[in-house]
């Protein structure tokens, strides 16, 4: 799979893994429709940092779903 290039594949594939390795039990609010081609990097790059990582502080994961929030409203 190749994420350096936006498709609805693609970015089901990276909300579903950050949703796992947040932990997250909800996110069905946010589907690849949602997601302009224009906010892709910023979602790969959310997407990267969020993988590099093994734990997360409350303030982290609030960022991150925050940063979430804008991506889809984007």
């Amino acid at each position: 799979m190749d994420l350096s290039v936006w498709s609805e594949e693609n970015v089901e594939y990276m909300f579903e893994e950050i949703k796992k390795k947040l932990r997250m039990a909800t996110g069905g609010s946010i589907k690849a429709s949602n997601v302009k081609q224009e906010v892709y990097e910023d979602l790969k790059d959310l997407y990267d940092m969020v993988i590099s990582k093994d734990r997360f502080s409350i303030s982290e994961i609030d960022a991150i779903t925050s940063e979430l929030g804008n991506i889809r409203k984007a």
